[in-house]
Order: C-alpha cells, then sequence, then structure tokens
C-alpha cells in the first residue's frame, strides 16, 4: 500500500490513537487538490447460523449473539459514511438448531422457500459472500441448494473441479460501485473481492467432496489471481479469507491458517478473516501487538488493513480505506480497522437492540427450530454438564462415547471386524471455546432434540479406524497437549489448561479425545510431546499407566476406535493414510439421539477412565470455566470456585495431590461393615449409586444387576447379543457378555426374568462361574455341602454353593445356614463381588 506524503494529518490523527470512524468518513479533507473517497468495508463471519439473538438450548434470549443485533451496527455504521459494502466470510449455514431444522425438516426441498440466513443476509443488502469450511458439511448438492437463495455473489478462489484447472466456483468479482467523494462528486470505483477456504475441507468432509473438487493453497492461489484482478480493472482489492491469522514466522504450505501470509502477497488493500472464532484488532491478538508488522491501534497487518468479526455476530467487522485518484487512477493511500462488539462482556450489558425488519423476516423459521428442539428423545437420571470437561472425565463426552461405542460393536457385527476390542474417542465440544455460555448444563428429566444437539453440536458422521496400541497412546499424548507444563516446585498458580482457541500456544478443547475402554493417566509435569498442530516437540511422554481390561495395554494389539469424519482424517487416526476401516452415513449426533432412544433413560455418570498423575508437592492449579458451574464445583471433592473475572468467566482452583479416587456414599459411613469394599469397587466403576448420591447397601439386587457388576469385575465385552428377549437394551450388552462367557444362564432359552430378586444359590453358581471363566479352568468342590439346610437347595446349585463355600466366595448366615432361597442385598452383592478379586 502506499501512503500519499500529503495525507500529513491523517498520520497524525491515527498515531494519536483517534478512531477511525471518528477521522476518515467525513472528518478528514486531504491537503490535495486530487479526488478523495472514503470507503467503508463491513465483515460478518461464523455467524453458523446464528440469525437471532436466542439460545435454543436454554430457550432463553442471548444478546451475546444474532444477526439481528449485528444488523444494528450494520446500518448505524452505514449512516455513518457515504460509502459501504457489505461481506460475509462463510460458515453461515451450520452450527446451531435453526440450521440443524433446515436439514432435517427439508426446509429448502419446498418451492420458493429461502434458507433464514439469507432472508436475513438479502434484508441487509450484502455485497458478497465468501464460503467457509463449514458450508461443505452437507455436501455440494445442498450447498446448491441454500446459496441459490442468495441475493449476493460468492466467490472462492481455491477450490478447483476434481482433475482440472478450472475453478469450481467463481475466484473473484469485480463489483462496479458508484460512490461520494469528499467533495460531493460521483465516481465508479472497481472492488476486487477475492475468497479462500481451508485446503483442510477435502479431509474434513471427504467422503462428500473427493472427486468432485480439490484444493490448492491459500498464498499461492492469491500470487496467481491478483495481477488477474488488477488486469480486470480492479480499483480496490479485498482479500476474504475464511482461516485463521496462522504463522507468524514462516509459510507453511497448505496450511490452514494463513492469512499473515496472505497480507505479505503484494496487491491486497483489505483483508477480511475469519474461522478461528476470535476478533481483530482486539485483545484477542495483544501477545502479537507490535510484532511481525502488527498493528491493533491502526488494526494493521503488514501494512494491510485487517479485520476479523468474532463469530456467531458477536462484532462487526469495519475497515475505512481512503482512495486517492491520480492520473486517473484510483490509489488505497491509507486505511484503518476496528471491531465493534454487541455486547459488553465487563458490564453484562447488550449494546445494541436487534434489528426488528430481520426479526421479523425469520420468524416462521425460528418458531420452527423452537419447535423442532423440543421434539422428546429420552429422559436422564442425572445432570448432564460440560463446565469442568477439560480436567474431569465428564458425563456430557461419556455419553458420546458410549453411543459410539454402542454403535461400532453393533456395525462389525458378522463381519471380518468382529472380535475386535473396540475403544471410542470423543471430545468436550462445548468447553466455553465460543464464549461465557458455550457450555452444556442440561438437568436430570425429559431430554429432547436442543439436548443432543448441546451434547454433539457438528454435523459429524461416524468412523472407525483401526490402529494398535502404540499408536493409540500416540493419540492421546496429542490430546494431552491440551495442559500446560505445571512445575511442581513453583509457589505462584498455574494455569492448568491451554487457553481454548486454535491458534498457538493455545489448544482448542475439540482436539482433547478421551478414549475409553482404556484407563489412564496424564503427568501435566511432563512437557507437552505434540502441539496443536500434531507437529512433534518434545521426547517427552504424559500419559501413562495405560491398561486395557485391567492389564496394561499390548503396543501390538489392534483396535477399532469408533470417531468422527473429522478426528479420522487427522495423523494420530489415521497414522498410515488407510486405517480407516468403517465409513458410516450416519451422523454421529443421530447415533446419539438413536442410543437415548433406545435406552429410554440414560445415567450416563463418567466412568473415571482418565485422571490426571497425582503431583506430591502443594501446587495450586487453576482453569476458566462459567460461572454457572459453581454449584456443580460444590459436589467435586477437588475443585473450588475462586472469582469470577471481568470478561465474564470464573476461575476455579483444582487439587492434583491426590487423585485417586476415594467414592464415598452417605448411606455408606465409614464404619459400615462393607464400606472399604463398596468404596474399592465403586473407585473401579465396578458399582455405581443412585442418581441422589446414596448406594443403598441394603436394598434388594436384582439378577441383572448382580449379572453387570460380575461383567464389570471381568473387564468382559460381548461379542453379540444376548438370546433373552426380556432383557432391555442398555442391559443387553453387559448380560450378553455375561452369558458369552458362561457366567449366566436363562430361566428359558429366550427368557432371563432381568428383574426378578437373585436369591443366595443362584448369586453362588454366578460368582463360581465367574472364578473358573477368571482362572481358566473349571472348579470341582473337594467335600461335601456344610451347612444344616443343605436339604434346601436345589439339587442343580449344590455343588456351585459348596465351591462357593471352598474358595471363601460367599459364607454362611448365623446358625450355619445357607439361607439358600434368601434375597441378597447390594452390600452383599459388594462383598461376593470383592471376594472374587
Amino acid at each position: 500500500m502506499r501512503k500519499n506524503q500529503k495525507q500529513w494529518w491523517l498520520r497524525s490523527a491515527l498515531g494519536f490513537g483517534l478512531a477511525a470512524s471518528a477521522v476518515l468518513p467525513s472528518t478528514v479533507m486531504a491537503d490535495t487538490d486530487e479526488d478523495v473517497v472514503d470507503l467503508r468495508l463491513m465483515e460478518t463471519t461464523d455467524l453458523h447460523s446464528h440469525v437471532m439473538n436466542y439460545d435454543y438450548f436454554s430457550g432463553e434470549q442471548d444478546d451475546t449473539v444474532g444477526l439481528v443485533n449485528t444488523a444494528t451496527l450494520i446500518n448505524s455504521a452505514r449512516d455513518e459514511v457515504s460509502n459501504s459494502m457489505l461481506f460475509d466470510n462463510g460458515d453461515l449455514i451450520q452450527g446451531n438448531p435453526m440450521a440443524d431444522y433446515v436439514v432435517d425438516k427439508e426446509i429448502l426441498d419446498e418451492e420458493g422457500n429461502i434458507h433464514p440466513v439469507y432472508q436475513a443476509m438479502n434484508l441487509l443488502d450484502y455485497d458478497a459472500g465468501n464460503y467457509g469450511n463449514h458450508e461443505f458439511n452437507y455436501g455440494l448438492d445442498f450447498l446448491d441448494q441454500a446459496i441459490s437463495g442468495s441475493e449476493f455473489p460468492y466467490v472462492n478462489a481455491n477450490v478447483y473441479k476434481a482433475d482440472s484447472e478450472e475453478n469450481y466456483f467463481d475466484p473473484y468479482v469485480i463489483l462496479d460501485r458508484e460512490v461520494v467523494d469528499q467533495d460531493g462528486e460521483t465516481h465508479t470505483i472497481k472492488v476486487g473481492v477475492i475468497g479462500f477456504v481451508p485446503p483442510q475441507i477435502m479431509t474434513w468432509d471427504q467422503d462428500k467432496l473427493e472427486g468432485h473438487v480439490t484444493t490448492r493453497d491459500l498464498k499461492e492461489t492469491a500470487e496467481k489471481f491478483l495481477p488477474k484482478m488488477k488486469e480486470d480493472g480492479a480499483d480496490v482489492i479485498v482479500g476474504i479469507a475464511h482461516s485463521g491469522l496462522g504463522s507468524t514466522d514462516e509459510y507453511v504450505e497448505r496450511a490452514e491458517n494463513q492469512t499473515y501470509q496472505l497480507s505479505t502477497v503484494k496487491g491486497f488493500d483489505a483483508l477480511l478473516f475469519g474461522h478461528s472464532h476470535q476478533t481483530f484488532p482486539s485483545q484477542d491478538y495483544a501477545s502479537l501487538n507490535g510484532k511481525h508488522n502488527i498493528d491493533l491501534s491502526t488494526g494493521t497487518i503488514n501494512g494491510v488493513p485487517t479485520t476479523q468479526a468474532g463469530f456467531w455476530g458477536s462484532d462487526l467487522g469495519i475497515i475505512d480505506l481512503q482512495l486517492e485518484k491520480t492520473d486517473g487512477e484510483w490509489d488505497v493511500v491509507d486505511g484503518h480497522s476496528e471491531a465493534r462488539p454487541i455486547y459488553d462482556s465487563e458490564t453484562g450489558e447488550s449494546l445494541v437492540e436487534p434489528d426488528q425488519e430481520v426479526v421479523d423476516v425469520v420468524q416462521h423459521d425460528h418458531e420452527g427450530t423452537k419447535d423442532y428442539v423440543a421434539t422428546p428423545v429420552g429422559e436422564t437420571e442425572t445432570p448432564l454438564y460440560s463446565y469442568f470437561s477439560q480436567v474431569l472425565d465428564d458425563p456430557t463426552v461419556q455419553i458420546v462415547n458410549d453411543a459410539q461405542k454402542s454403535y461400532i460393536e453393533k456395525y462389525i457385527q458378522g463381519t471380518e471386524l468382529e472380535g475386535l476390542p473396540v475403544l471410542s474417542a470423543a471430545a468436550p465440544f462445548k468447553a466455553g471455546r465460543d464464549g461465557v455460555s458455550d457450555y452444556t448444563d442440561i438437568p436430570e428429566g425429559g431430554l429432547a432434540i436442543k439436548d443432543t444437539t448441546s451434547l454433539y453440536k457438528y454435523p459429524n458422521t461416524v468412523r472407525a479406524t483401526k490402529i494398535n496400541g502404540a499408536e493409540v497412546i500416540e493419540w492421546l499424548e496429542w490430546s494431552a497437549g491440551q495442559f500446560n507444563q505445571i512445575d511442581p516446585g513453583a509457589e505462584e498458580a498455574q494455569q492448568l489448561v491451554k487457553e481454548n482457541t486454535s491458534t498457538e500456544p493455545g489448544f482448542p478443547s475439540y482436539n482433547f479425545d478421551v478414549i475409553d475402554g482404556l484407563t489412564y493417566e496424564i503427568d501435566v509435569t511432563e512437557p507437552a510431546r505434540y502441539n496443536n498442530e500434531g507437529e512433534k516437540i518434545n521426547d517427552s511422554n504424559r500419559i501413562k499407566n495405560v491398561e486395557f481390561n485391567g492389564e496394561p495395554i499390548d503396543l501390538d494389539q489392534e483396535f477399532l476406535v469408533a470417531t468422527n469424519n473429522y478426528r479420522a482424517s487427522s495423523k494420530f487416526a489415521n497414522p498410515d493414510g488407510d486405517n480407516v476401516v468403517i465409513e458410516s452415513p450416519d451422523e454421529n449426533r443421530q447415533v446419539l439421539v438413536n442410543y437415548i432412544r433406545d435406552n429410554g433413560t440414560i445415567n450416563p455418570q463418567a466412568d473415571g477412565n482418565w485422571s490426571f498423575a497425582p503431583i506430591e508437592e502443594d501446587v495450586t492449579l487453576t482453569f476458566r470455566s462459567s460461572p454457572e458451574g459453581q454449584e456443580y464445583a460444590e459436589k467435586e471433592e477437588n475443585i473450588t470456585y475462586l472469582e469470577t473475572q471481568s470478561d465474564g468467566f470464573a476461575q476455579y482452583s483444582i487439587d492434583l495431590t491426590n487423585t485417586e479416587q476415594n467414592v464415598s456414599f452417605p448411606d455408606v459411613p465409614e464404619d459400615h461393615w462393607v464400606a472399604d469394599k463398596i468404596s474399592a469397587l465403586a473407585a473401579d466403576g465396578v458399582i455405581k449409586g443412585y442418581p441422589n448420591g446414596d448406594f443403598g447397601p441394603e436394598d434388594k439386587l436384582t439378577r441383572v444387576q448382580f449379572a453387570m457388576l460380575l461383567t464389570r469385575e471381568l473387564g468382559l465385552t460381548a461379542k453379540g447379543e444376548s438370546p433373552f428377549e426380556d432383557v432391555p437394551e442398555k442391559y443387553q450388552e453387559e448380560v450378553a457378555a455375561a452369558f458369552e462367557n458362561g457366567i449366566v444362564n436363562g430361566v428359558s432359552s429366550d427368557r432371563f426374568n432381568p428383574d426378578a430378586l437373585i436369591n443366595r444359590e443362584q448369586m453362588a453358581a454366578m460368582v463360581v462361574r465367574a472364578y473358573e471363566y477368571k482362572a481358566g479352568e473349571d472348579y470341582d468342590p473337594s467335600g461335601d455341602v456344610p451347612y444344616e439346610d443343605q436339604n434346601q437347595i436345589r439339587i442343580g446349585f449344590v455343588d456351585e454353593v459348596t465351591a462357593a463355600y471352598e474358595l471363601d466366595l460367599m459364607i454362611g448366615v448365623p446358625g450355619n445356614k445357607f439361607a439358600p432361597k434368601g434375597t441378597a442385598s447390594r452390600a452383599e452383592a459388594a462383598t461376593v463381588v470383592y471376594r472374587l478379586r
């Protein structure tokens, strides 16, 4: 960009930090005889269908989001100037329940229907739009269908037709715009607009794009097309990159985030960027101010005015350019950027009122979305919240892993993959990345579609990858990069979790995969082995004590890992490039809905399969979450709420000095005759309490409950389904595992009678069979039944009762009796299972 030497007043104003909105549009009269035009460019980005200022999960108004609020800023910013243009930077048609409603209800299939995002944007008179990576989530046909409702042109320069040198979309447009100069005279200028999307769409949505399109590098594409845009007469060139800032040090070909590298390409007069859900210029980039030629006071990068408009309508990006006509040509002589928010996070106050015209135009789809998300799917016996999902094994991640694991185990039945152990990987999707309201909080009770979209917010599809134990550990090592390295000798407080952003040195929560089916520890005193990009940065090992079925993991053993199409494209899930063995067409979110529907009632308490390795020294560790998590922190022994900060987030502390699980129940005091056994079994996830926290030691036990205790204690997994038609779906897997391994029998060929109270002779038979499975051989008792009431024992159970006595698995009742027909309590069952160890 050239600076005209006569613009001394403007430079001085900017040097003293005067706002561009007060300087460029109306105040400055350039000291020149030439024509001078002030042109304002405005950007929205990463709206993700957040048209309304509404949270469909909570059912409440949310003034931190919504194009209806951004629209007020747009209209106000337009009124301040004579010349303006408005652009969108993609990720429009996916990302919230309104987007799901449009897809699931096939709204666009009805002739004349327009996607609600375009109803609003057409009303606001956008000039051009760029595609984001999420535009491709539903496939090219749906994208064409949605975009057809847009009354403004779209551009993208780095997506090509497969096996072709032909662009799939229009790489750029030249827009003729009539403008008024500072003297009130009218001119026509040509504004060139070019768009970019991350090349990684080919891996993220490979199943929908492969064979149809391919992608190119952003910087190389810009270098190719900018000279052509100049040849086509562009007076101003605006780059719209759905790409984060990226590396400020070196150019990496085909990098996902390349805005900084684009700013080094000669010819850009302005850059609008997005994708990383941050705001520029703002404190999001404070650590880079004054470095790498980044200036937050002017909003420039390498001298190019640049803006990033947050996400979900949180901000309006503004760039004010000044053009001067010299020798018949327009030159951009100066520029400044800013980002205007719709909400003050420090005061908690909305800064605008919603634009009623936009509210009215999408009201029908808004009401349709509210009805859609209210559709019931099941019930939960326990609250589901994600406030601590980055520091504790979490129920919202657990339920996703449970659903994925169940789906893949059924999927492989009757295939060559049957028999391989199935693990499942899932991450906290709602953990504050998109603001202090970006958490799941579902009370116990009924579950609706809105709850499942809170549990799983992306339209991914199910994948399974086949990797060995060593590769599973490398995957976990990358995931453990979420944590800062902790100095056990430091006296000052240390932040445990890195910033929840994809920009280094941050680590987004959606990359913090928890892999269920294993147990393991994370040692945060060790340096991270990988950074967020998956680059190995140390030879360290944070992942410790990895076990499968209670034994150290076999590094050569093959596993199936259930995951999603996004993760399956990574080098950790797919290290050889051909590890993906299942590519299901089913969405992970629909799999979750079906899992809840099939079970009816769920109780997805986290099983504690991962934890932190203990830190012996007394260190103070903190992490950020929503202040709404306070009530749940009171129930977590090692988490303490500290304070709520000015940005709305709260600081919590977590104690890692002793992470051994010490599970206790209010109705099982320390002096209870079986307290130690109940605590030990609960810590290992073998027994669980009721939703109210009690254990109910004197409550009677059913046949299915005891079968499940033995299955968990032995770490059994089912290869198929049990033959028992009367076993509910939620118990099928564990009963099937017990049946397949000879531990339980039915009361008939197809009935198990799961809800019948188990009597003591039945318990003896089951636990002896469990012992034989564990020992790998049958046990023949050497003596006779020692109890006086032996004649009350059914003939088929005599040997089992005798064996249970000789193996010290069960003992009699007072009076040297066994009471074979007596029912067993939960406390007695815990004793029997513990004796099996």
